[in-house]
């Protein structure tokens, strides 16, 4: 091979070189994963309600006692009820009108004919919940009543909900959810993935007022709530005006990222 050639083949590695250089893509970096929150709809705890799925809610919180109904299912009253009836009949509800905000327990009241301080239950007695009068087969075996046992809260009630449609740009797909208003767009997302397991593959915007007041397409945060991110709540106002509150309900457009290490 003459000095030309070397000298020729060299520049050609070179050039190979420089070429497989310029086409080299940074691998980005994963998306945060973000999990569901805590909070939950009223919609998602009514159905818990059957005697094999026993969810309530009270005082901003939700419980599952369906582990309460299905050890005491066989404890009867003196009439022969069963003390699981009115935690079954209440199932998938809110009950906190049960309970006194200030103590988080059974509301009381003087029994004007004993007057005597007893449990307010015109719901009638439940599981936990001490007879009237001392009876000798009453099981207080139990260490804390249900409605203080923090190993049966499953999560949070949501104090209010938004609709929001999400449109995915890609497939044109839209899915129209209720999401709790204490969730950021991250935990939405998380909500989303019974839709679409590649929820993370997809930028998710919103159509916004710039600096200039010019309405485009932004980003969201997705550590921000919707009212944070500056997608205002406008069913307060709608009620006040009298104006059915599903006449319009926000959308969040998702492009997809064409990325396929997310994926």
């Amino acid at each position: 091979m003459t000095a030309v050639e070397e000298t020729q083949q060299a520049e050609a590695e070179d050039f190979l070189v420089d070429k497989a250089k310029a086409v080299e893509v940074e691998v980005p970096d994963a998306p945060e994963e973000i999990g569901r929150s805590d909070y939950y709809t009223a919609k998602e705890v009514s159905m818990h309600n059957k005697p094999s799925d026993v969810w309530v809610s009270f005082l901003g919180n939700v419980y599952d006692l369906t582990s309460v109904v299905s050890s005491q299912s066989r404890e009867l009253e003196s009439d022969g009820s069963s003390l699981v009836f009115p935690l079954i009949k209440c199932a998938g509800t809110d009950i906190s009108h049960w309970f006194d905000e200030t103590t988080g327990d059974i509301k009381k009241y003087v029994d004007p004919i004993k007057n005597m301080m007893t449990y307010y239950i015109p719901q009638g007695r439940f599981v936990h919940v001490p007879p009237a009068e001392p009876v000798s087969d009453w099981d207080n075996s139990f260490e804390v009543p249900w409605w203080k046992d923090a190993t049966l809260k499953v999560g949070k009630l949501s104090a209010s909900t938004r609709s929001l449609r999400v449109k995915n740009v890609l497939t044109g797909h839209e899915h129209l959810m209720e999401v709790p208003c204490e969730e950021t767009v991250g935990q939405i997302r998380a909500r989303y993935l019974e839709y679409n397991a590649h929820a993370a593959s997809y930028t998710w915007k919103a159509l916004k007022p710039n600096e200039e007041k010019e309405l485009v397409f932004q980003n969201l945060d997705m550590t921000l709530n919707l009212q944070d991110n500056g997608i205002a709540d406008d069913q307060p106002t709608f009620e006040a005006l009298g104006i059915s509150s599903d006449f319009h309900t926000p959308v969040i457009h998702l492009y997809y990222d064409d990325d396929l290490t997310v994926a």
